[in-house]
């Protein structure tokens, strides 16, 4: 009796068993398709770009563009790093980046711990106006009026002050160091470990990953930073790598870029896409390394409020 009823039980549920494999892998199929698609899509326009910074002067004529040039010439990046301009624009990039976001670090973990903390006493009237900031801000005119009375206007720290600490990261920051386990602060507290030593030898190694991931986000805003440079910086030599490109790809002129003069003078598209592939390497070379800590650190920071 007991076969039988094993055999009815078998003969239900190995179809079923079937049929779910099968829809799953269907349902792979379909998804890493459409993954692929939406990489060869994202890619396309990278590898054009790519290929016209390396096409040779005489292939560009022929073919006006080919996505498998058959000859490769590196003129046009030779023409732009010998001239050095990008070179320095890069440079001010780098500086304005580093600092900025290593200041921005420790304003936003000075003012984030302290909020974290349920017995200080301004904690709620300090997160008002941080929560107003999210909503309402001084306006361009005002801000540049600031700027301009500190005597800030052609110097690297109107592009790192106005900006030193972002409401929405310190808010993450924040509600990160709430999820800390209260219990290890406490013992800390009982063995007559002062505020400063709780934060530096407890709570800052416990936080990298979201550490990682506010500095990932203060470092993509500074390179990307365009529009605070075109307001407060005159200085040719002083503007970041980002005004110098969009006066690259909008000049109709690169003779402030590279020597057009010359005879084997790279077409002017390549040296525009030379000038994009440039700007985009230190990004590609960095990212990786902190890429790991982005998901952990944005979900470790919403656990607890």
């Amino acid at each position: 009796m007991a076969t039988q009823w094993q055999e009815r039980i078998d003969s239900i549920v190995k179809p079923v068993r079937v049929k779910r494999v099968r829809d799953g892998r269907f349902w792979d199929i379909g998804v890493w398709t459409v993954l692929a698609l939406v990489t060869l899509v994202t890619l396309a326009p990278l590898w054009y770009v790519l290929v016209i910074s390396v096409t040779p002067t005489d292939l560009w004529a022929r073919t006006n563009g080919s996505l498998f040039p058959t000859n490769i010439t590196f003129a046009a990046y030779q023409q732009l790093l010998e001239n050095g301009r990008l070179f320095r624009a890069m440079g001010v990039s780098v500086y304005v980046t580093v600092v900025g976001t290593a200041l921005s670090l420790v304003a936003t973990t000075l003012m984030a711990y302290p909020l974290a903390r349920k017995r200080f006493k301004l904690r709620r009237p300090i997160l008002l106006v941080v929560l107003f900031t999210m909503l309402f801000n001084g306006g361009l005119i005002p801000t540049y009026l600031i700027v301009r009375d500190l005597h800030l206007l052609d110097s690297y720290w109107s592009l790192m002050l106005p900006n030193l600490v972002s409401a929405f990261n310190l808010l993450v920051m924040k509600a990160f160091f709430q999820s800390l386990p209260d219990e290890i602060e406490e013992a800390a507290r009982i063995d007559g470990a002062s505020e400063w030593q709780i934060l530096w030898r407890i709570v800052l190694p416990l936080s990298k990953p979201i550490i990682a991931t506010i500095g990932l986000f203060y470092a993509v805003a500074e390179w990307n930073s365009f529009f605070d440079a075109v307001l407060y910086m005159s200085d040719a030599d002083k503007q970041p790598l980002q005004v110098v490109l969009r006066s690259i790809l909008t000049s109709g002129n690169l003779s402030a870029y590279a020597d057009v003069t010359a005879a084997d003078t790279p077409p002017q598209q390549s040296l525009q896409m030379a000038a994009v592939v440039i700007t985009t390497i230190p990004v590609l070379l960095v990212y990786p390394f902190l890429q790991r800590y982005f998901t952990a650190g944005v979900l470790l920071g919403s656990v607890k409020d």
